[in-house]
């Protein structure tokens, strides 16, 4: 089956409201593809400016996480349904800074994708071994586990509605890739796994991207492995580059 591939920005930690505005303004006329989905996630701050400033293009907007809590005593944290509310279709789950920086767990993630699936927000869940563990040689184990444990209880039918982002964490912003085969062998493994959850019908549905230093001289190439599905782009894409990524 044909699977329409999909390119996320993560925009991290940069653009204020007004940078962000500016940059989309840079990006709408040049992004005129159907054929693929196009996100951007900016800081939850740029998000009203960001959806004001995408109407009538074909570009949505993700958040870069959210609460698994309705509402309530959580300092700092935002809900779905505020993020619903201004019209983000995307929620971004389990990033490796988030996981590495913030002690998110496999068990916090679980509980995030769920929510989100609850609220009608697509889930770009992220996977993905360090340099450390994928030089003991424990890739498609870890993944396989980070995997299985995000999914658990996780309907069938809401499965093939989640994104899965493959990021090995060693690639991200060091300007290393994995090579074309390395990360087509990781999303082909990320795609047994969901088969082996549920069944090859949704495993066949759900979308696995590419993270970690794609840019626009390598996207061509990883977005034609058969198991990779689109990118979660993160510095690149910041500047105009992004607009070559996601016209491959």
């Amino acid at each position: 089956m044909m699977r329409k591939k999909i390119v996320a920005g993560n925009w991290k930690m940069n653009m204020s409201p007004a940078k962000a505005v500016a940059l989309i303004g840079t990006l709408k006329d040049k992004i005129n593809v159907t054929d693929v989905d196009v996100v951007v996630c900016p800081p939850y701050v740029a998000l009203p400016a960001v959806l004001e400033a995408v109407k009538g293009t074909n570009i949505q907007v993700g958040a870069q996480n959210m609460y698994f809590e309705e509402s309530g005593a959580y300092t700092g944290e935002i809900a779905p349904d505020m993020l619903v509310e201004l019209g983000v279709k995307y929620v971004i789950i389990g990033h490796s800074e988030r996981r590495q920086y913030f002690a998110e767990t496999d068990v916090t993630v679980n509980k995030k994708v769920k929510k989100a699936i609850e609220h009608k927000l697509v889930p770009i869940l992220c996977v993905g071994e360090s340099l450390e563990e994928r030089e003991q040689g424990i890739t498609i184990d870890l993944v396989r586990l980070q995997t299985k444990v995000a999914l658990k209880d996780v309907a069938a039918e809401d499965a093939k509605g989640v994104v899965i982002a493959y990021e090995p964490i060693w690639a991200i912003g060091t300007g290393r890739t994995a090579t074309s085969a390395q990360a087509e062998e990781v999303c082909k493994a990320i795609r047994e796994v969901v088969a082996e959850i549920y069944s090859q019908e949704v495993a066949d549905a759900v979308r696995v991207q590419y993270g970690g230093s794609v840019n626009g001289a390598n996207a061509n190439e990883l977005f034609n492995m058969g198991n990779i599905d689109g990118g979660l782009v993160g510095g690149a894409s910041l500047k105009e580059e992004f607009v070559s990524i996601v016209n491959y």
